[in-house]
């Protein structure tokens, strides 16, 4: 009700209430002593002693009230305002809390919680600045790092705008004035082979990139593109943006293509010409030898000089359908995810070309299908209702360039770069054009630049114990074995990751199942998971800790419980030519340094302790406990210096009153 009011004026009322009802009250009691006393002569005693009363509450409330009012009410709003002061107009003087010395504590506490507020604010604004300061100087090196990169750079949105090109991607399209920050990709590269590649990486939200060919809208400059479409977590948009590299191809390409094509014209020359010369002539019979050794060791290599990639066949049918839709024409079609290697955009061209010119020519019904003639081939198949055109009309056919912007590049032109040829069948009927099946690859995940510029300036002291703990560089593992046993028992997975300059370097993992050599126990399985048909061909034991080895040379080894990882790796040191000698911390000993023995100290209640969460599906699995191990040492080495331990040397010296606890655990 009455908090609207000022502080003041609420306790001005405070005590203008107290004295009206101590004067009520004083007044109400003289007037029943009155009544019961009975004697009228006593009335004006009572009206004098209920004055004076009424007088005495009113002067004593209003002294009580000044002295509330100038010691009380006054400092605690001046309090209020200098630490409003403080907290939003950046005013940093300190508080003077003497008006308040009335105020116990208050004032002191007060102006305490000001001067933590200055400084607090003082070292956030120096580590804003510094950080800053690293942010700018990181961006100056990474616009360094791509201003040199060979290659020229576009990064587009995906409305296919132009959010960031290097020095090279404007020389590459000989500073052309259409290419500008939030201009289109259109205005200066032909957006058809782009945006086919794009839609085509979108609908199978693929992580892996596409070699496209395209071209410039002035010159016809032939470009050689990859496209990898940028996927990143926290972005605002639905679709992500691509970044476009760049090479210009034009003279490459155009000098393999005359090659290709003066010597396949060579070879067709030579096979025409030997039925007519003299067949007993040596000459002859070394002329036809080396003119089929020639086209033998040709044919691998008639296609690897021309941007390929690996398109599925309905990707391909898709496109071709909509670019014929436009023009009015009609396609029936639903091929297979067969992936062909070839030149998705100069192919689907190639087919709307001779899918247009039939048409041109009174053809109706047309579809497209694909029929795998091999282990390595397939043969795309164009038929329609119709006569089939005859040889000449199908040269005129590919001929013709396939693109007004792209007039040197016509039909014949996709055929000598593919190795192939459009050949009429007659019993199908139809136009067939024979690919390559693309060979299966491995799909790699994203990829990920790894930098730290501030490794630039680490200086670590050539006496390691002496390095501080954040200044080195751990490599955090785990192993899964069949048992218990390192005697016996043999490891069946291992994985590690790695971190430098205090940061978990998420793409520079180490995970490998190993085969042990010997049955996993049904009992090992239940917990990790590793079955024998996985370790099935997984490399043995010593392949993977050399490689382990490598992974792992000159960093600190860090794992919990680390004397039992460590036994299996050590027993095979003489086997593999290398020791593991370099330091190694244990994430149960710094546990029992920072939380006391008695604390417990498995993986799970430090992360718990640390707020560290490893997912279900991950624990008990030598990455998911590697992770886990790495994110809660990471959050213990500030700690550890808070504990006065800073130091590689200091830490492992105070191991030593904590060693039973391994002895205990192991």
């Amino acid at each position: 009700m009455f908090t609207h009011l000022s502080l003041r004026l609420r306790i001005f009322l405070f005590f203008a209430l107290l004295a009206l009802g101590g004067s009520a009250l004083v007044i109400g009691g003289l007037t029943i002593g009155y009544i019961r006393l009975g004697e009228d002569h006593a009335l004006s005693s009572f009206v004098i002693s209920g004055f004076v009363g009424v007088l005495a509450i009113f002067g004593l409330s209003t002294w009580i009230w000044v002295l509330f009012d100038e010691h009380v009410a006054r400092p605690v709003e001046r309090l209020a305002a200098d630490m409003r002061a403080r907290a939003h107009a950046d005013v940093d003087h300190d508080i003077d809390h003497a008006p308040a010395r009335y105020l116990g504590d208050l004032g002191t506490a007060a102006a305490a919680v000001a001067a933590n507020l200055t400084e607090t604010r003082n070292a956030m604004a120096l580590e804003i600045g510094r950080e800053t300061a690293k942010l700018g100087l990181e961006k100056s090196r990474l616009e360094a790092l791509l201003a040199e990169v060979p290659d020229g750079v576009l990064f587009c949105t995906a409305e296919h705008s132009v959010v960031l090109y290097n020095g090279q991607a404007r020389e590459v399209l000989e500073d052309s004035p259409a290419l500008g920050l939030n201009r289109p990709l259109a205005d200066v590269i032909l957006p058809g082979p782009v945006r086919q590649a794009y839609d085509r990486l979108l609908a199978a939200e693929a992580r892996k990139g596409a070699d496209i060919l395209c071209a410039t809208k002035m010159g016809a400059k032939l470009l050689e593109a990859r496209m990898r479409l940028m996927w990143l977590e926290g972005q605002e948009t639905k679709q992500p943006g691509y970044v476009l590299s760049l090479r210009d191809v034009t003279g490459d390409l155009r000098v393999q293509a005359e090659r290709a094509r003066l010597l396949n014209d060579l070879l067709a020359g030579v096979e025409a010409a030997l039925p007519t010369l003299p067949q007993e002539d040596p000459a002859v019979a070394q002329l036809a030898v080396l003119a089929a050794e020639t086209a033998e060791r040709k044919a691998p290599t008639d296609t690897e000089w021309w941007p390929m990639e690996a398109l599925a066949g309905n990707n391909l049918s898709g496109a071709l359908k909509a670019r014929l839709k436009r023009k009015g024409v009609t396609l029936t079609c639903d091929l297979p995810a067969t992936k062909l290697r070839c030149d998705g955009f100069a192919v689907t061209r190639l087919l709307e070309r001779l899918a247009l010119d039939w048409v041109g020519d009174g053809a109706t019904g047309l579809s497209l299908r694909l029929e795998e003639t091999g282990p390595v081939t397939a043969r795309l198949v164009l038929s329609a209702d119709g006569p089939l055109p005859d040889p000449e009309t199908l040269t005129t056919w590919l001929d013709t360039p396939l693109s007004p912007g792209l007039a040197q590049f016509a039909g014949r032109d996709v055929l000598i770069t593919h190795a192939t040829k459009v050949e009429i069948d007659q019993v199908a009927p139809g136009l067939t054009l024979t690919l390559p099946l693309a060979c299966p690859t491995r799909i790699s995940g994203a990829r990920v630049i790894q930098y730290d510029f501030e490794l630039l300036h680490a200086e670590i002291p050539e006496e390691m114990s002496g390095a501080a703990l954040k200044q080195l560089s751990y490599v955090v593992f785990d192993t899964e074995t069949t048992g218990l046993n390192p005697q016996v028992d043999e490891i069946c997975q291992i994985a590690a990751v790695r971190i430098v300059n205090g940061k978990l370097l998420d793409g520079e993992r180490f995970d490998m199942i190993v085969d042990p050599g010997r049955k996993i126990p049904q009992a090992s399985i239940d917990v990790h998971g590793v079955t024998n048909a996985m370790v099935d061909g997984a490399p043995p034991v010593a392949e993977a800790l050399k490689r382990f080895h490598d992974y792992a040379n000159g960093a600190v080894l860090v794992a919990h419980n680390a004397p039992f990882d460590m036994s299996f790796l050590q027993r095979r040191e003489a086997e593999i030519g290398a020791r593991f000698d370099q330091p190694i911390l244990d994430t149960v000993l710094c546990s029992a340094i920072l939380f006391g023995q008695s604390a417990e100290h498995t993986l799970d209640a430090v992360c718990d302790r640390l707020g560290i969460v490893i997912p279900e599906a991950d624990r008990h699995t030598a990455i998911g406990d590697a992770i886990g191990t790495a994110e809660a040492f990471r959050k213990m080495i500030p700690m550890l210096e808070a504990a006065e331990l800073p130091t590689l040397g200091a830490t492992i010296k105070a191991f030593d009153k904590h060693a039973r606890l391994i002895e205990h655990l192991n």
